[in-house]
């Protein structure tokens, strides 16, 4: 054998390790919770029950955990070893506390006790129990965790006499104070649960439970399972006819979901049942909420003012004196009949864009999607739109045009050049098709727009869309002598068209960075430098290198266009306010570190949360607020789908995005909920009230 004095040297140092934990082992051993075993009755007869008491004593800063530990912890465990003629139950576990821990952006929730606890055991004494004294024995088996966490074992033991009668021991009060502590079993459909209604995201799955004697706030405490897991969270819904509503969320690794939910539901003041609930489908889906009456009107008056603009267009304007002019000789016998034709005519539009809407409907049936806010949040979605718009901006700029087969257009011609109403009829279906290239771009876009919305919303856009580009026909013939009030065609149709590719650019330019995910506000600022300066460069070579006419405005208004660039270009649009990145364990790290908190759910594609952070949040007042009563800002960014801010606003009963909360640094307070729409005295009030 030939050992090199290196190989020696190894193996001594590793003799010595070993050697040193030898030695240190009993005191880190040593368990830092105290056990003993006590009984309610000194004495009992055959066929009596007594309690079994195991007591837990922890120093400070220590504990141990319930019959369930939650994310990490391993619940006691107690082995009897019981003479012939006595059995033990079920360990009774009185109600813990919950312990939240910060860990990164979420948290670990356990399940504990600390000080002392009493877990109690019915010992049940057979009838044929042999007099005596008999010696109850048991093994325990625990976790215990303060900065770190050990296991730890003790065997423990108390004796019983088997005799004629029952005596309480001196232990019985000690006993039936923790025995009241135990959760007693709820009365009967005092709580139901049941599956949350949508689509079932990935192996988590949201479930709904009703305390219909409870009263917030509240709290349920889930029994362990080796086939799913209960999430800690728990979110306090509103409730309408009394009671508490809480939502849980179960996660499985299989999509095997549970029938049952055990556990305990914890009320105010330490109030608790327990509770064995049957998980029942999602009740039958409430009818929506109806959409705000003036927000409808405007969405509707906005697609009214769409389909007039598409009247304006190159494709179109041309062909509006044509076709009333054929109506006008159709009913030259009969001018009233003007009026009747130009209704036809405008219901033939109509049910061309009804068509239009049915195939958006039956495109946002196949891709599954139901609101605008999840929508936006797809990554798919984001790009088809990116590339959608920047579609609907080359066509304006006359890179391409969008044109329909000459089968179509034929066939098209042939029904509209009959008489009467049916000819009337697919004249405004002809004049649809006829417009295609012009507003292929904008339905496009709208379809993009539509497949996020309901049936019934997608139904009424289109035909307000339609009603709008009808309306021209139908008004001028119920009134053919105002056709002279009529622009004339003319270059500026193309110059109007190639104009309103600009801004589609732009909304290309936005889409993109928020499809990119992008984080920096200075790459979205510079392309819309560049969309601007490209603009100011058309309406030059345009009107005042190409153009005889109005050089002097169009001068004027390049060098407006480009002060205001440079303005926008070199100003300081950095975040002033020190965000941090949300989640529920920053907001009670905040808060128990004695700091208000000011938490900003938003998004990159949402329009009002810009408008929200312009005109209240990133302003110089609510700056010096904030750094005033040492507040911390947190922000929630919704642009890609995030489980738990989902779980947020649903808490708070929002569809999505903007929700502004702020928090008092009391965690026993709720936050307040800020209206969608901010102003900055709402912000300022809501922060000085955080502050006292």
């Amino acid at each position: 054998m030939n050992l090199q004095p290196s190989h020696f040297a190894h193996r001594f140092r590793w003799l010595i390790a070993v050697l040193a934990l030898a030695v240190a082992w009993p005191a880190l051993a040593a368990p830092k919770t105290h056990v003993r075993l006590v009984l309610s009755a000194d004495s009992a007869r055959p066929g009596d029950t007594i309690w079994a008491g195991l007591v837990m004593d922890m120093p400070p800063t220590w504990h141990v955990y319930w019959r369930y530990g939650g994310d990490a912890g391993v619940p006691v465990a107690i082995t009897w070893t019981l003479p012939e003629g006595i059995s033990a139950g079920e360990i009774l576990w009185p109600l813990p506390g919950k312990l939240v821990e910060p860990a990164g952006n979420s948290a670990i929730v356990t399940y504990i006790y600390t000080n002392q606890v009493v877990l109690l055991t019915p010992l049940t004494l057979a009838a044929a129990a042999r007099p005596g004294t008999a010696t109850l024995r048991a093994a325990v088996h625990w976790q215990e965790c303060s900065d770190l966490c050990v296991f730890a074992d003790a065997d423990v033991e108390a004796p019983l006499a088997v005799a004629d009668e029952t005596k309480p021991s001196a232990n019985a009060a000690l006993i039936e104070q923790w025995r009241k502590k135990v959760p007693p079993p709820a009365a009967p459909d005092a709580a139901t649960a049941y599956w949350e209604g949508g689509q079932v995201q990935s192996n988590s799955r949201p479930v709904i439970i009703e305390w219909k004697t409870g009263a917030a706030p509240a709290d349920f405490y889930p029994y362990a399972s080796t086939n799913f897991s209960v999430d800690g969270t728990t979110e306090t819904l509103k409730s309408d006819g009394g009671g508490v509503r809480l939502r849980k969320v179960i996660t499985t690794p299989n999509a095997a979901w549970p029938d049952h939910l055990n556990g305990v539901l914890v009320g105010r003041g330490g109030s608790a049942v327990e509770v064995n609930l049957a998980i029942h489908p999602p009740p039958a889906a409430k009818n929506a909420a109806p959409i705000a009456i003036g927000a409808l009107a405007t969405m509707l008056g906005l697609a009214f003012l769409g389909g007039l603009i598409l009247n304006v267009m190159p494709c179109v304007l041309p062909v509006i004196a044509l076709k009333i002019l054929g109506f006008v000789k159709q009913s030259a016998e009969a001018p009233g009949r003007v009026r009747n034709l130009g209704l036809v005519y405008g219901f033939g539009v109509l049910v061309s864009f009804l068509i239009l809407a049915a195939l958006a409907i039956g495109v946002q049936r196949a891709g599954g999607l139901a609101n605008w806010g999840d929508a936006v949040r797809n990554p798919r979605v984001q790009l088809a739109l990116t590339v959608v718009v920047t579609l609907v901006s080359l066509n304006l700029f006359g890179v391409f045009e969008v044109t329909l087969g000459s089968r179509a257009t034929g066939a098209a011609s042939e029904l509209a050049s009959r008489q009467g109403f049916s000819g009337a009829f697919f004249n405004g279906i002809l004049a649809t098709v006829l417009a295609t290239p012009c507003t292929a771009p904008f339905m496009g876009a709208a379809l993009a727009f539509a497949f996020t919305q309901p049936a019934s919303i997608i139904v009424l856009a289109f035909l307000a869309l339609g009603a709008g580009f009808a309306f021209p026909f139908v008004l001028l013939c119920a009134q053919p002598r105002w056709m002279r009030l009529l622009p004339k065609p003319g270059v500026w149709m193309e110059r109007f068209k190639v104009a309103m590719g600009f801004p589609m650019l732009a909304t290309a330019v936005w889409l993109m960075w928020f499809s990119a995910n992008g984080d920096s506000t200075e790459i979205l600022r510079l392309a819309f430098s560049l969309v601007v300066l490209a603009l100011a460069a058309w309406i030059w070579g345009e009107f005042v290198q190409r153009s005889a006419r109005r050089k002097g405005l169009a001068a004027a208004i390049c060098l407006v266009l480009l002060a205001s660039d440079c303005v926008f270009a070199v100003g300081d649009h950095r975040d002033k306010i020190d965000w941090q990145t949300w989640s529920p364990a920053a907001v009670l790290q905040a808060q128990r570190a004695g700091h208000p908190v000011l938490v900003d759910f938003t998004a990159k594609s949402c329009l009002t949360c810009l408008a929200n952070k312009l005109s209240s949040l990133e302003i110089d007042r609510t700056r010096a607020k904030l750094k005033q009563i040492g507040a911390v800002a947190l922000v929630g960014d919704f642009t890609r789908e995030d489980p738990a801010i989902g779980q947020e606003l649903r808490r708070y009963d929002r569809p999505g995005v903007p929700l502004v909360l702020v928090y008092s640094k009391d965690t026993n307070q709720t936050p307040e909920v800020l209206p969608t729409v901010l102003t900055p005295s709402l912000v300022l009030a809501a922060l000085d009230k955080a502050a006292r």
